[in-house]
């Protein structure tokens, strides 16, 4: 078990994956159950293909599922993004869910990173996920999880390599140790985040 103890905390895992099968999914549940070893916090998995997120429209940002969507990312004292690697970047449904959030919802919020890759070069994903995570005033966690190959790393929906699962797993648990981490001052990127007034 881990070695202190954390008082009401929640977090959330966005998980950035459409497809019945996604190994997205499972990475993120894996690390909401190391979240959810310390005592006192509260999990809470925000598939997004259980919600409705039209793409996005600046004029329309209730649509769907939305007022949900921000309500359960406003709950949460640190988030994990999870995604799968699409076109050496992260999914439109991943995109597409920090608009509907906003600019003022992740703001000085702990964020930690995960994707999944069918390939062996998923990292680039992890970068862009870094910038927007930035731009948002999210303090984004040092470590992070890329899962290349993924398809041998998992048999179904569970993952068999000790070495990604060590890495899941940590990253569940730095995302308990951190959210309540001092927010540094605003990046200057987030003070020209002014969202979508264009």
């Amino acid at each position: 078990a881990p070695p202190f103890v954390m008082s009401q905390l929640r977090i959330a895992a966005v998980v950035g994956s459409l497809r019945e099968d996604s190994y997205t999914r499972p990475a993120c549940r894996d690390a909401l159950s190391a979240a959810a070893e310390f005592e006192g916090v509260e999990t809470d998995c925000v598939d997004l293909r259980s919600l409705s997120l039209p793409i996005y429209d600046a004029d329309a940002d209730d649509a769907g599922d939305a007022p949900e969507l921000r309500s359960r990312i406003r709950r949460a004292d640190a988030v994990i993004l999870g995604s799968p690697v699409y076109h050496g970047s992260y999914s439109s449904a991943l995109q597409h869910a920090p608009a509907y959030c906003g600019v003022d919802e992740p703001e000085a919020t702990t964020v930690g990173l995960l994707c999944v890759a069918g390939g062996a070069f998923p990292t680039t994903t992890l970068d862009h996920l870094r910038s927007v995570s930035r731009a948002l005033n999210a303090w984004v966690l040092p470590h992070q999880v890329a899962i290349p190959r993924a398809r041998n790393c998992f048999e179904g929906d569970e993952l068999v390599d000790d070495d990604v699962r060590e890495r899941v797993e940590t990253l569940g648990r730095r995302t308990v140790e951190y959210a309540t981490i001092e927010p540094d001052p605003r990046t200057l990127e987030s003070t020209q985040n002014v969202g979508a007034d264009d």
